[in-house]
Parts: structure tokens; sequence; C-alpha cells
């Protein structure tokens, strides 16, 4: 029996975890695995708050592929085009011509990218909350406005340095604000020019209630710890400009501020338009509950789908709800789609994907949080320490999990590093200048 290729597009969490249960399950003369993603790691995202605020290293919250994924070929690159009819996709990897892939079955997963929406100002002045790229350039960014304020004698660059304005009240809008005003307050004891009520930190929710995974008492009691530590939060307001950093709300309200984050939810990879899958009117790939994609009543043989970008529907619930785009079913789905793939090459039949919703934990910051886990609700230092617990858990491989728990330990005894590392962002700027031929015009 020749064996089958699986060709994995996106190494996120459907991608990362299907493929490494794949190659476990699989042996290699029953099939050959294939993962392609432009990026040599899979980025926790849960841990990109912590990331950000310095409690634990960066390369801690990411996965390498290469050394995870042993049993799998990695291709470093895109997938550009794959059409389903001919079976084949393609790659254009990071270097060189592209090229074509022929597969038997399919994953695709290439996850989800921010939702913006055509709001003035914001491609110029905005930033995300999806990488480790975005989490790192943030929180250099916030560090590098304290560095601004302690030294300007201009009262409004100072305002505007110390103002930090975050657009979306979901989990990833709530737990950054919550992380970065959590470590800049810390940094605020080597500022003596500063006081921490000059920073103003600002949520701005479209909607009237902030974390609509839990229940609503559980999101006033958010809104309520928030409030306690001077936070400016702007329910049912929405953003309508911020042209130069000038941020006008809904409410009549505008102010300046340097740092503008968007993290108002999130839309299926722009990657699918290059496909031939079926869609739905959210743009996601529709599947069947055996994560197998559908179009109409029909099965399409050897296509699969997972996580932020795929419909799957939600056998807990009424018929028509859809699983949410979190990593609590990206993971699971994963593991379903894995074992499915495996049974229908070995002739068996697939089963359905039912997982009911456990619940949801999140930081506020450091020894602070909210959970609502089986319907039990907890805050303060036991949320925090469920939220902890629970991610650490979930990150793949022995490795991250003992770093991460290092982080973790050392934090309890040393203070939290309050450096911003700019250079990072344009590190060749000091050689470019130092480099520049005797009596050249500087650039």
């Amino acid at each position: 029996m020749n064996p089958k290729r699986i060709l994995v597009v996106g190494a996120g969490h459907v991608g990362l975890y299907a493929a490494l249960r794949l190659s476990k399950k699989l042996s290699s003369r029953e099939a050959e695995v294939i993962v392609v993603d432009p990026q040599p790691h899979m980025t926790y995202q849960p841990f990109l708050p912590e990331a950000a605020a310095g409690n634990i290293s960066p390369r801690h919250s990411v996965v390498p592929l290469r050394r995870e994924l042993r049993r799998c070929t990695v291709v470093a690159g895109t997938v550009t085009r794959v059409e389903h009819d001919r079976k084949v996709a393609t790659v254009q990897p990071i270097v060189g011509p592209a090229r074509e892939i022929a597969y038997d079955h399919v994953i695709v997963a290439p996850g989800s990218v921010s939702r913006t929406l055509p709001i003035p100002g914001l491609h110029e002045q905005g930033i995300g909350f999806k990488t480790i790229g975005e989490a790192i350039y943030l929180r250099n960014h916030v560090l590098d406005r304290l560095d601004v304020a302690a030294v300007t004698p201009d009262p409004e660059v100072r305002r505007s340095a110390l103002t930090f304005t975050f657009v979306g009240g979901g989990y990833a809008g709530i737990e950054a604000l919550a992380e970065m005003e959590d470590m800049a307050r810390d940094a605020m004891r080597y500022y003596p020019e500063l006081k921490p009520e000059d920073m103003r930190w600002v949520l701005v929710e479209a909607t009237q209630r902030v974390l609509p995974e839990v229940d609503r008492d559980m999101g006033a009691y958010t809104v309520q710890q928030l409030l306690k530590r001077n936070m400016d939060i702007r329910l049912d307001t929405r953003l309508e400009s911020c042209v130069d950093g000038v941020v006008k709300l809904s409410d009549g309200d505008s102010f300046r501020s340097d740092t503008i984050v968007w993290t108002a939810g999130v839309k299926p990879s722009p990657m699918l338009d290059a496909t031939d899958f079926p869609r739905d009117d959210r743009r996601r790939v529709t599947c069947l509950p055996t994560l197998q994609v559908v179009d109409g009543d029909r099965v399409v043989e050897g296509a699969w789908s997972a996580g932020d970008c795929a419909a799957v529907p939600d056998l807990t619930k009424e018929p028509g709800n859809f699983c949410s785009p979190s990593a609590q079913h990206a993971v699971r789905q994963a593991a379903r789609m894995a074992d499915n793939i495996a049974a229908v090459i070995r002739g068996r039949e697939p089963v359905n994907y039912k997982h009911k919703h456990v619940g949801s934990v999140a930081s506020l910051g450091l020894h602070k949080g909210v959970a609502q886990v089986y319907g039990v609700k907890m805050t303060g230092w036991p949320a925090w320490f469920m939220h902890r617990t629970y991610h650490m858990s979930r990150i793949p491989s022995f490795n991250r999990k003992v770093r991460v728990v290092v982080d973790w330990s050392l934090a309890f005894f040393l203070k939290r590093e309050v450096v911003a590392l700019g250079q990072l962002h344009d590190p060749r700027e000091e050689f470019v200048e130092a480099s520049q031929p005797v009596g050249a015009p500087r650039v």
C-alpha cells in the first residue's frame, strides 16, 4: 500500500496538534504528513499577554515546529492556492520558485487574522495583538512611552505618551489591557518624574459588556476591578477615528493617544479566498461535525478543517449553532480530526466532534483573575492560579511546560524586567548610520 500524503495548511493550534497526533498514530507506511507555514513556530496565543508583560520569556510562548514535528516534513513557506478538484496546493517557499504539492488529504487550518473596520487612521496608528511580534512590540512601545513622558517638558506630549487605548473587550483585549497596565505600574517605581496617576488606560467596547464568554456578573466584576485600578472603561462606545493619534469616540469624547491596540475580534484568514472550498456567509469553511468539509449535502472527500477558519456545528447546542473560535475547541477538534483521518485511511468511519464548552479563564494581571469553569465562578488569586495551571497544561511539549514554570517560579523571587528593547524593531539603523561613506548625506 502506498502511503497517503496528508497536507497540513497552517501550523497554529489546529495544524500543530493534528500533525503531531497523526505522526504518532500513523506509521510511515500508512501516511506522510507535510506541514506548511511561513513561521518556524506555533504561537500559544493565550500566553501573549504574559509574554508582553514580561512574566514569561517570549521564546517560551512559542513551540518550534521542527523540534516537535520530527516525523513530519516541515515546509517554510506560504500556501498561495489550493485546487482540491486536482488535490494540489501551490506553495511559495521563503526562497525560490513556487511549487505544487499533491496530496490525498488536506487539513485547511490557516487560522484567523484581526477583523478590522474602515476607521480613519486605524491602518496607520493601530496595532493588533495576535502574534508574538505584536506582543513584544507593544511591550517595548509602552515602556518607550514612559521614557518619553519622563523627559519631555511638554505636558501635551506627556499626556499623549501616557494614554493607552485598547479597542475590544473580549478576552484578548481585557488580558492585554490588564497585563500591560500591571507591567507599566510596576515600572513606575523607576520613574521618579512620573506618578501612576499620570497614566490613562482606556478600554473602548462597542457592546454593553466585556468578556461575552462568561456570565454577565463575571463581566461586571471584571469591569469593577478595572475601575478600581483607575482605568477608563467605555462600554457601548465605538472608535470613530484615530487620525494622527487623535482618538474620537462615538460618545463625543476626543483625546490624543500614542498607543492604540485593536483587539476587536477576528475573521478567517484571507488565504481561504485562494481555495475552492465552500464557505458560509462569514467566510468560514463549512464542515460536518466529523470535521470533514461539506458542500451543501455533499462531503468533499479528502478535505478537513477546524479552528477559527471553520464553521463546525456545535452538537451540545441547538441546531444552527457553531463552535466558538477558541483554543479550547481548536485543540480538541485537532485531536478528533486526526483520529478521523486515521480512521478513514484504515477504512473505518469518522466520528462526530462533540465537546461542551467547560468555561473560560482570564488573567487581570499578576495575582488577579476571573474564571468560570463547569459553572463554578472564581475571582482574584484562585482564578489567576487556575488560569496559569490550565494554560501550562495545554501548551505543547514538556520542554515548554518546564520553561514556563521556571519563568513563573523565578518571578516569585526576582523583580519583573521592565526594560524596553526597542532596537529589535530596527536593528540595522545604527550600523547603516555608522557605515555611511564619508561626505554622504545622512538619511
